[in-house]
């Protein structure tokens, strides 16, 4: 940060930046989502998993798995859940207990690492399972 001038395009370049990956995000939440009030996706974990592995891989990519990024990749899984009508604390728990620190910084994540908490990410989202307030999904929880 410098003058005015200088600083100015950076912030904007960086929130671009930001508002690009958070549209990408958008469009990947909307295509990892399991079907609409299918009781078949409340039961099966495979929705889940594979959403999982792909938006840890994506994140570690886009971060390049530099110092941190595994936070934002817990941040990343919890926005996710919240998409799709888990409740924000929840949401939360299920991210950070189905990574358990498994990552770290500098160090892009195996496949093994991946089906890992891909798994335990699906499980614990089917066991602690319930849904925010007026949420489209609350027929799920039937």
């Amino acid at each position: 940060m410098t003058t005015a001038e200088e600083t100015a395009p950076l912030v904007v370049a960086g929130l671009l930046e930001w508002r690009a990956w958070l549209e990408d995000l958008a469009e990947r939440f909307a295509a990892l989502a399991p079907p609409s009030h299918s009781t078949e996706a409340t039961a099966d974990p495979w929705h889940w998993e594979r959403a999982c592995t792909r938006l840890v891989t994506v994140v570690a990519d886009r971060t390049q798995a530099e110092s941190g990024w595994y936070g934002h990749r817990e941040q990343v899984l919890g926005w996710f859940l919240a998409y799709n009508g888990v409740e924000e604390k929840q949401a939360s728990e299920i991210a950070e207990g189905a990574i358990g620190g498994r990552f770290g910084s500098w160090i892009a994540p195996d496949a093994t690492q991946v089906d890992a908490v891909s798994s335990k990410f699906a499980r614990a989202r089917r066991d602690r399972m319930t849904f925010a307030p007026d949420h489209p999904k609350d027929a799920l929880a039937d």
